[in-house]
């Protein structure tokens, strides 16, 4: 179950972390330009483990007596040069240094911190020694966003005076002046005022709606702010996207941003016959064998006790390793499997056809606990023709129709997402509205769902959607 719930990235970091850990374990290398052997077993799958590569069965109670019977046989057809450790392949050791160089080459260059940009133009400016400390000392206090949340008093040291606190704000007004503008406000008002300059159009209007009127503004009560100020409705909209110019977050295009690789686990073909088919490729994760060499070693007649119990003990945590990655491959495919067969319209049709869908219901298809289907699809993500989805998206949940059928959530938020783009925006349907037209179109859902989809997808309510424009 460990094993099964890691993504394939986390699981090639831990078999990474066990080869490095476990001398007993090894990758099962094949050169791509030599043809597969034949195997000698015309009975058995040319998949199928060879007798070196079987599992080894530590059994305490009978001192492994089968499989050194079978080792000594084994062992008699291999060279018995017992004294030569076992070495690291050239192949493995270019692929070490490919990845190490791969990473390397891949690295994105760290962009200029917030700090860095606001010190050196800091260094540009003709201040005093001490102002200048203090700037610093003020700059790696910010917040990422670029905003000083830090009162300037906790900055100082606990002897300081009121001259140390008026250092303080003369050096802030310096950060004030630098690049972005608006870094180093102490909340969102002063640093849009920051950003107000006299030459910015409607700028009186949009620093009365800064300082008078940003909840207002939120919540879109115009007239409201039309009676307050005397400003017409169309004078306000055009001072409100002056004001929508302005920067928020004025430190925002100094973060780093990271956006995770995503790496499928899964692929879907169509075969010949039309139906789709999940596979795992086994390229994607490298293939583990147990060392001939510590077999060998293990039989020989100079393997001290301890070294023996040491061998033995290795060799059980390597064959369960070996043994759960292959479970978990074959479960992750039969649980994906069961899932595309379920939702085919989906992949055919888009999200529009994604069917109701539970794992229990994937789980009594495969024959599994339910917590197995759920580990089996956490962080996996599946490669279709419409895209790369996490496995965990074909499962939605669902609300009667008109009809009693079930209906999938995603079928409703998509109704409701049209419903709300084609509204008349000067009277916009209210939850109660937006129920009724749901139900013309045979989807019966309560006002607290329609009120709870529209917190999830950040659709305003009715009346901050309106436009009060005459």
């Amino acid at each position: 179950m460990e094993i099964l719930q890691l993504p394939l990235l986390a699981l090639n970091e831990r078999i990474e972390q066990e080869l490095n850990d476990n001398p007993v374990l090894e990758l099962r290398e094949r050169d791509p330009d030599l043809p597969e052997e034949p195997s000698s077993q015309s009975d058995e799958s040319p998949d199928a483990p060879t007798m070196e590569e079987r599992e080894i069965v530590v059994d305490e109670a009978h001192n492994n007596a089968d499989d050194f019977e079978r080792l000594m046989s084994l062992d008699s057809e291999m060279p018995h040069d017992y004294d030569e450790r076992p070495r690291v392949s050239g192949n493995r050791v270019d692929e070490a240094g490919d990845r190490k160089h791969d990473a390397m080459a891949n690295l994105l260059d760290r962009p200029e911190s917030l700090q860095a940009h606001l010190e050196h133009q800091l260094g540009e400016l003709e201040i005093d020694s001490e102002t200048h400390a203090m700037a610093v000392r003020i700059i790696y206090a910010l917040e990422p966003n670029g905003y000083l949340t830090t009162p300037l008093a906790d900055l100082l040291p606990a002897d300081a005076g009121p001259d140390d606190l008026e250092l303080a704000e003369e050096a802030l007004a310096v950060i004030q002046t630098l690049e972005p503008i608006g870094v180093g406000a102490r909340n969102l008002k002063e640093c849009l005022l920051l950003q107000i300059t006299p030459d910015m159009p409607l700028s009186e209007e949009v620093r009365t709606l800064v300082c008078d009127h940003l909840e207002n503004l939120r919540d879109n009560r115009l007239p409201s702010i039309e009676k307050k100020t005397g400003y017409s409705i169309e004078r306000i909209h055009r001072a409100w996207g002056q004001l929508r110019k302005l920067n928020p977050k004025p430190g925002g295009e100094f973060a780093e941003s990271h956006v995770p690789t995503v790496t499928p686990d899964l692929f879907v073909d169509r075969d010949e016959g039309g139906k789709y088919v999940v596979r795992m490729e086994d390229s994607e994760s490298p293939s583990l064998r147990i060392s001939p060499y510590y077999r060998r070693r293990l039989m020989s007649a100079d393997c001290t006790s301890e070294e023996r119990e040491f061998i033995k003990r290795k060799v059980t945590g390597a064959q369960w390793l070996i043994d759960a990655i292959n479970q978990r491959k074959n479960t992750v495919t039969r649980v994906a499997q069961a899932i595309v067969d379920y939702q085919q319209r989906f992949i055919e049709e888009g999200p529009e056809a994604i069917e109701p869908l539970k794992m229990q219901q994937i789980a009594d298809t495969v024959g599994v606990h339910v917590t197995t289907v759920s580990r089996a699809v956490d962080d996996k993500y599946i490669q279709t023709p419409r895209g790369i989805y996490p496995l965990k998206r074909f499962f939605v949940g669902a609300s009667k129709g008109a009809d009693g059928e079930d209906v999938a959530w995603d079928v409703i938020r998509i109704k409701l997402q049209e419903l709300i783009d084609h509204e008349d925006k000067k009277k916009p349907y209210s939850d109660d509205e937006l129920v009724a037209k749901l139900e013309e179109q045979g989807l019966n859902v309560a006002r607290r769902t329609i009120s709870k989809y529209r917190q999830k997808m950040d659709i305003p309510s009715s009346r901050q959607r309106r436009d009060w424009t005459k």
